[in-house]
């Protein structure tokens, strides 16, 4: 929302959800960013990463009378989530999210850092490029160790984003791959047990053009793990070779 007035007050009405439940009638609530706000913090001395916070009034969930089939002894309806917020600055521009958004370049960013550390127990390879031209890349990690010992290390894959709108699971991977690169005790028993190979986003094309669910060819990758193409599903096609 752009252009808006101090203590403005808009209820916002998405009626095309289709799940029975959700967790905003259990108590939660939007993701929500002001451009004043944020420059306003950063002015007193607040870190720039702040930025988002959950918010909202009147928040609801329910089934409408829009449906999604009809059959004689079937039907299905559409619901509505609903929600307000008043506005707090003149000519503000708000934005508001299901989660905390983390982009294509968060993840390239964050690689980099990783990469900037030069930690031996750390690479980080391309797995293949999308159907947009795009690297879906991976990182292992692992301790450096005999290869009498390291030939009976065991292989753990974990792998995010193969929906590319929830960016929650980018959030939960950051946390995984911070604590196995760190100097916890239990990090580096499991580096030394274990080869990770750890695929942060599966579906870079879906979360650079904010598809909530599909890759450029339309497809929940998510669902073509047992045939997968090379050509349309290069990410998930590559994933299983590197598994096997």
């Amino acid at each position: 929302m752009s252009n808006v007035k101090k203590g403005m007050k808009v209820k916002f009405n998405m009626l095309n959800m289709i799940k029975t439940k959700s967790l905003y009638n259990e108590g939660m609530k939007v993701l929500i960013y002001s451009e004043k706000k944020q420059e306003q913090s950063v002015l007193n001395g607040a870190p720039e990463e702040m930025g988002w916070s959950r918010g909202g009034e009147d928040m609801s969930y329910y089934q409408n009378n829009y449906r999604r089939e009809h059959q004689v002894n079937f039907q299905r309806y559409y619901y509505t989530f609903s929600f307000s917020h008043t506005f707090e600055y003149d000519k503000d521009e708000v934005y508001f999210a299901y989660s905390q958004p983390y982009t294509y370049t968060d993840l390239c960013d964050y690689l980099c850092d990783i990469q900037s550390k030069q930690l031996n127990f750390v690479t980080r390879n391309t797995l293949c490029r999308t159907i947009a031209g795009n690297k879906c890349e991976y990182l292992t990690i692992t301790n450096r160790v005999p290869y009498e010992v390291d030939k009976l290390k065991e292989g753990c894959v974990i792998t995010a984003r193969t929906h590319p709108g929830e960016s929650n699971a980018s959030w939960m991977m950051k946390g995984v791959i911070d604590f196995l690169i760190s100097d916890h005790p239990q990090a580096i028993e499991m580096r030394d047990k274990f080869v990770f190979k750890i695929i942060p986003m599966m579906n870079p094309d879906g979360v650079i053009n904010g598809n909530y669910r599909c890759s450029l060819a339309g497809c929940d990758l998510n669902r073509r793990w047992k045939y997968p193409s090379e050509i349309l599903h290069p990410t998930v096609y590559h994933t299983k070779k590197l598994i096997t």
